[in-house]
């Protein structure tokens, strides 16, 4: 017993700390598309059916609102212990940094208490609002989705480009600005990339959905309706998407070169740098295995330089202030997964555009169908790939060149306790959202279709009326 203590008494915690952050934001960031992207779509709907008197896209806007409310409900839950983590976790971190750190999550408190406001007036302002004024209620949940992503992105962005503050000889923040805080170098391309992937990986969430159904043969308008909004989004934001995320990858070259050499797999400075696809570092800096594409990743970095562009290698970096071998294994891998799936959602979205254009409906085929039902989980996929590559890229610091990791972590060997209770935790909630999600969707199909009586407006048809085989516009 005594050697058992002894042993658990000489866990390293940082492992653990990292383990814990990382584990509970990836099931976190799953939440935040929906809760980013669905009242936008519920609008959507909702807007339809009040200009066009669409009964199908009522019953769209209502039953998306209750799902809007349940993964809020979870959101909330899973943020929480996310800030509680903040302190628990790495209190060194938040004993010097916490002054500047914190400012953006007091307007990300006030964006959330304002979206939760405002959910609750939408989901019971349907029997009591009159139907245009309830659409508005729906408006201010979009821009708190919105401000609020970006205000939680601006701490995480403020971790790559620290600004804002001042310190004495002794290293403590005696000066704070908050707006240089907020408004970081990193913040806006960030904040645009976050928001635009909310959009587009809880478009391909949703539409996943109903590409499923359709498989099963529920062909009915209903479902192509449900399908053809959320589809539109997504596929309307992933080419904007290509943009911003170019640009970022630049803005990562010129502010972050350990990262960025770590994302192209680059060991030692050099001009006509390729582009390698999958490969992988050797401990001795050598490159083995993939594919390379000679000169691209100089081009890409500067265009007006082409191949002549130097890209900084990880040679140029101690080797303490740069990520280790494995480290810049994995975040090349999920750099090359990222770009690779975002490439296949922009085509899979490219088809659903050209058939649009051409025959003014969505394309039908089973493939299409069976790629549009796996963007879901490739849009997800996509999201946590990028996710690594910003955060494991930026190792070994918490707060880019100013304090490392292994200095903010707490010294309680305990934490893995801690850890093995969040996983259950996650576990269970993640399992239990799924079911009641699941519930909700075959209690509705097991009734009507057609008729809800949560709405004391819009068009209503009488059971076992079926619907018309009217197409929709994006």
């Amino acid at each position: 017993m005594s050697t058992l203590a002894a042993t658990l008494a000489a866990v390293d915690p940082v492992p653990w700390a990292r383990g814990q952050m990382a584990f509970t934001l990836a099931f976190h960031i799953i939440l935040v598309p929906l809760g980013v992207s669905w009242a936008f779509f519920t609008l959507i709907a909702n807007y339809r059916a009040l200009k066009h008197d669409d009964r199908d896209a009522l019953l769209l806007a209502q039953r998306w609102s209750k799902y809007m409310a349940v993964t809020f409900a979870v959101g909330a839950v899973t943020g929480t212990v996310l800030s509680f983590e903040f302190g628990l976790l790495w209190p060194r971190f938040m004993g010097q940094w916490g002054e500047a750190f914190g400012i953006p999550f007091l307007f990300e408190g006030i964006f959330f208490f304002t979206e939760a406001i405002f959910i609750t007036i939408y989901i019971f302002g349907w029997r009591r609002l009159r139907p245009w004024t309830h659409f508005w209620t729906g408006v201010p949940i979009v821009l708190a989705g919105i401000f609020g992503s970006a205000s939680v992105v601006a701490a995480n962005a403020w971790m790559n480009a620290p600004t804002g503050f001042t310190l004495d000889s002794s290293g403590t923040i005696v000066d704070v600005d908050p707006w240089r805080v907020i408004f970081n170098d990193a913040m806006p391309l960030q904040a645009a990339h976050m928001i635009i992937a909310a959009y587009i990986v809880g478009g391909f969430l949703v539409a996943s959905v109903y590409a499923t159904g359709m498989l099963r043969g529920r062909r009915d308008r209903y479902h192509r309706v449900g399908f053809i909004i959320a589809f539109s989004v997504a596929a309307a934001m992933t080419p904007v998407q290509l943009v911003v995320g170019d640009a970022l990858a630049r803005w990562v070259y010129d502010n972050q070169p350990a990262k960025f050499a770590a994302i192209e797999l680059v060991p030692e400075t050099a001009s006509d740098v390729p582009e390698t696809l999958l490969g992988r570092l050797n401990d001795d800096g050598t490159v083995s295995g993939g594919f390379a594409i000679p000169g691209l990743a100089s081009w890409l970095s500067d265009p007006s330089s082409g191949r002549d562009t130097v890209v900084q290698g990880l040679d140029a970096f101690p080797a303490d202030e740069r990520p280790t071998t494995r480290q810049v294994n994995i975040v090349h891998l999920s750099w090359d997964v990222m770009v690779g799936l975002g490439t296949l959602l922009f085509l899979l979205s490219v088809w659903y555009g050209l058939v649009w254009a051409v025959r003014r409906r969505m394309p039908r085929s089973k493939w299409f169908l069976r790629a549009a039902a796996a963007s879901g989980v490739l849009a997800v996929i996509t999201m946590e790939a990028g996710w690594v590559v910003t955060e494991v890229g930026r190792q070994p610091w918490i707060v880019y060149g100013h304090m490392k990791v292994e200095d903010a972590a707490t010294s309680n060997t305990g934490v893995w306790i801690m850890f093995v209770a969040v996983v259950l935790l996650y576990t269970a909630l993640g399992v239990t959202t799924v079911l009641v999600l699941r519930g909700m969707s075959r209690r509705w199909r097991r009734g009507d279709c057609f008729t809800d009586d949560d709405a004391p407006y819009g068009p209503r048809a009488p059971a076992g009326r079926a619907p018309d085989e009217q197409e929709v516009a994006p």
